[in-house]
């Protein structure tokens, strides 16, 4: 045996050198990189017993040399034998963490010989040194991995509760996960009606377009897992017969996380990584898991929150629509009572206060117009925001509503008579229809600067029997002076400044 006192400033070097990174994957490089400089081997590989729990494959130094090539055989008239190649000789040492076998350091090709024991008691050393190293690198790696993750779940937290939609908040979810976790897209299922699970959100490096709208149909081996809040981590894909979608061809190892708060689902977070990627870790899968629970409470508190400051505006339109009806409505209609009163005074002068007589009836009609107006805009103010309305008035405003933001300006729209309780479905269905005929023709006109739409269930049909009117006024150009008429059971039009379409109805 060699005196090893010449060789330990070499190995404590080497043991130094193998602790001045924390990084896991560089910590490695250090130890297989001190090994072949400590034997002076020209090969040097370390091969971990379970690369899955990091997250890392087998690290090499340089390419194995091959062995020295045979002498040339003597000629001879027997047929050669394929020459047998000498076995390099290796020198494999284990490497323990915290008493389990991380794995093996392999070292082949000595220069200047065999190994000799002192190169086995140097690597032994070395890989004492080494195991404590890499114990502090994966406290460091898990540490910095979890600092990761609460960080993105904090950033989450601060954007859901920013006031951001619905959908936004699920794309901002998918996309901040996939960042995380590495992986090649960040997905979001919801339940269907039918019992499937439907992608509703994709974030990719690519356009998510042919991923948006996949189907987990139902009967899938996996709905039962995910529609009971499971958590399900699949190596590939690719070839699990439990994932039967379009997509699953181009991903490998996959988690399919709960989005579950308060005992309610609110949909599974997918996070696939391309197919032969790295497979997740077990430190991976948990902080992924802890991750998606608390974007789930994130997205229900969100959720919480756009209600209460949807309440706080419904309610706050429900006190102006009080202040309009109680202020604004009252001081109108006993403006047009005193002018309608003095109206009548007047009608017994004559003579010269014909003019009056008759500008104060053009006052009294714009009095009653703009009473219809202001009851209109408290009705809308009632309306709840952003919902579908569901009352025969929300509905047309909601056609007025339509038609001006093509038009460039908000039609008028007025009322007259209990629209609510005297009109049938089938009638306001056939109503609506003829209304949005009429104002999409309305908005082909030149000239339009000024639409207003009366609904009357007060005026009777020609024959007596009580009706409804619809009239839509505009006072673009009226072309061939003719606008579209109602059918059977309806109008025509009006010549004259601008088009007026009538169309009437049964009730």
């Amino acid at each position: 045996m060699h005196d090893p006192v010449p060789r330990l400033p070499s190995l404590l070097e080497a043991v130094l050198s193998v602790g001045t990174d924390l990084e896991l994957r560089a910590t490695l490089q250090h130890i297989v990189d001190a090994a072949a400089e400590l034997t002076e081997a020209r090969y040097a590989a370390l091969d971990m017993t379970d690369p899955g729990r990091d997250g890392l494959t087998g690290i090499r130094t340089a390419e194995r040399p091959e062995p020295p090539e045979p002498p040339e055989p003597p000629e001879s008239t027997e047929s050669p034998k394929p020459p047998e190649l000498p076995e390099l000789p290796e020198l494999v040492v284990p490497i323990h963490v915290d008493d389990e076998v991380f794995g093996d350091l392999r070292l082949a090709g000595k220069r200047d010989g065999p190994f000799t024991d002192e190169d086995e008691q140097l690597v032994r050393v070395l890989a004492t040194r080494a195991g404590i190293a890499l114990g502090n690198a994966r406290l460091y790696e898990t540490a910095r991995q979890r600092e990761r993750w609460i960080e993105g779940a904090a950033a989450v937290t601060t954007a859901l509760l920013s006031g951001e939609s619905a959908a936004d908040a699920l794309m901002t979810v998918a996309e901040r996960a996939r960042r995380l976790a590495e992986a090649s897209a960040g997905v979001i299922l919801q339940p269907t009606e039918d019992g499937g699970m439907e992608i509703v959100t994709a974030s990719t490096l690519d356009a998510p377009g042919d991923i948006v709208g996949v189907v987990i149909e139902p009967g899938s081996p996996l709905l039962g897992q995910l529609l009971g809040g499971e958590a399900v981590f699949i190596d590939d894909s690719a070839t699990d017969h439990r994932m039967a979608t379009r997509v699953r061809h181009r991903f490998g190892p996959s988690m399919m996380l709960p989005l579950q708060a308060g005992g309610r689902l609110l949909g599974t977070l997918a996070l696939p990584r391309r197919r032969g990627g790295r497979p997740y870790t077990a430190v991976e899968r948990l902080l992924a898991t802890q991750f998606a629970s608390q974007a789930a409470l994130a997205l229900v508190h969100a959720e919480a929150q756009h209600s209460r400051e949807r309440l706080a505006v419904y309610e706050d339109r429900d006190r102006i629509a009080r202040d309009l009806h109680d202020l604004v409505v009252q001081r109108l209609f006993a403006t047009g009572m005193m002018l309608e009163s003095t109206q009548r005074r007047s009608a017994g002068t004559g003579g010269t206060d014909k003019d009056v007589h008759a500008m104060l009836g053009r006052a009294v009609d714009e009095l009653q117009s703009t009473v219809q107006e202001v009851r209109t805009a408290i009705f809308a103010l009632q309306q709840p925001p952003a919902d579908a309305p569901i009352t025969f008035r929300g509905k047309v405003l909601r056609e007025a509503a339509g038609a001006g933001a093509v038009l460039g300006f908000q039609p008028s729209t007025r009322f007259t008579g209990a629209v609510e309780n005297r009109l049938a479905e089938p009638v306001a269905g056939r109503l609506l229809t003829a209304l949005r005929r009429a104002l999409t023709a309305a908005s082909r006109r030149a000239g339009v600067s000024r639409v207003e739409i009366t609904v009357d269930v007060t005026a009777p049909l020609p024959d007596g029997r009580p009706g409804v009117r619809l009239t839509v006024f505009d006072d673009g150009e009226a072309g061939n002076g003719h606008a579209e008429g109602g059918g059977s059971e309806g109008g025509g039009a009006e010549g004259g400044a601008g088009t007026t379409v009538t169309w009437r109805s049964p009730l």
